[in-house]
């Protein structure tokens, strides 16, 4: 019962956090846009169409998020946590989408002659972004504390992002707005569009990573080296106390969940069913320190050599 009530508060928990993030962001949303045709800046445009995308990964999982917490059945073995790594890998597949998309009409402008903007406005506007942002990033932080989720994290990454971009776009248009006085100044009608080639080129990156990661946990690979070799750490002391060897460990990771079999001999024949039900519950213990939503399983095999 008490599981359950604490599960049902961590549900609600990540549901608030995801709802701040999503009124916020449509807030912020609507400014870029309006920021963007008013003052032609197509590095703007490029952020508001960013976090517009989040936005619609916002929404789907803020319905989808009691399924999250449901518990395993048989008919569904593995719980809903796939559908959770299917959601981010959508999210990645549009931010490239939207990304490809927007590069080809910067590149139009370039190629045009470029345009200019108001640096000194750009830089006010961007700046006050950041610090807007920077307030939320605490905030959700602050409220995360209590909750492991993998949407979350990804949440707040995205808010960090914000931080970086805003203050950064602020400072290059700050220094830009003194290209004037320089013989730098013939770059000046093209800066905005160099701006928005960064953001592409510092975005694409991350997106391609994690729809990398996506695939492979839809697919059920294992997980990331580290991630397998501190399992094999935690969990082959523990088995030594038993004298159970290790012969193989099937891992694979489905949205925030971590599954391990771990394939195990014995050096007799003989041994007591106890024994194994009280090392899988010092292994999900364990491993429940360094992995808050894991499960593991211990199973007898005698086929390997």
């Amino acid at each position: 019962m008490t599981s359950d009530i604490k599960e049902k508060s961590e549900e609600q928990l990540e549901k608030r956090i995801l709802l701040l993030s999503f009124l916020t962001g449509v807030g912020f949303v609507i400014v870029e846009l309006i920021y963007s045709i008013y003052s032609h800046s197509q590095s703007t445009l490029m952020d508001a169409l960013y976090d517009a995308s989040e936005l619609i990964f916002i929404i789907s999982t803020l319905f989808l998020t009691p399924l999250f917490h449901m518990p395993v059945s048989e008919k569904h073995p593995y719980g809903f946590f796939q559908l959770e790594s299917f959601i981010i890998l959508i999210k990645n597949i549009m931010l490239i989408s939207v990304t490809l998309s927007v590069l080809t009409s910067v590149a139009e402008t370039m190629f045009s002659g470029g345009n200019q903007v108001d640096k000194g406005q750009v830089s006010l506007f961007q700046f006050c972004l950041g610090a807007v942002s920077f307030l939320i990033l605490m905030i959700m932080k602050l409220m995360s504390r209590k909750v492991y989720s993998p949407t979350v994290n990804a949440e707040i990454l995205g808010w960090k992002l914000d931080v970086a971009y805003s203050l950064g776009m602020s400072i290059a248009f700050f220094i830009a707005k003194e290209l004037k006085y320089t013989p730098l100044a013939f770059i000046s009608p093209y800066f905005d569009q160099i701006v928005a080639i960064a953001i592409m080129i510092f975005m694409i990156p991350e997106s391609i990573k994690m729809l990398i990661e996506t695939f492979r946990e839809l697919f059920l690979f294992s997980p990331e080296q580290e991630t397998v070799d501190k399992i094999k750490e935690v969990s082959g002391s523990i088995l030594q106390d038993y004298a159970f060897n290790p012969v193989f460990y099937d891992i694979a990771r489905t949205g925030r969940k971590l599954w391990v079999s771990i394939y195990f001999q014995v050096p007799e024949k003989l041994i007591r069913v106890h024994e194994i039900h009280e090392a899988s519950r010092e292994l999900n213990a364990r491993l429940a320190q360094e992995f808050p939503n894991i499960s593991c399983e211990l199973v007898l095999d005698d086929s390997w050599n």
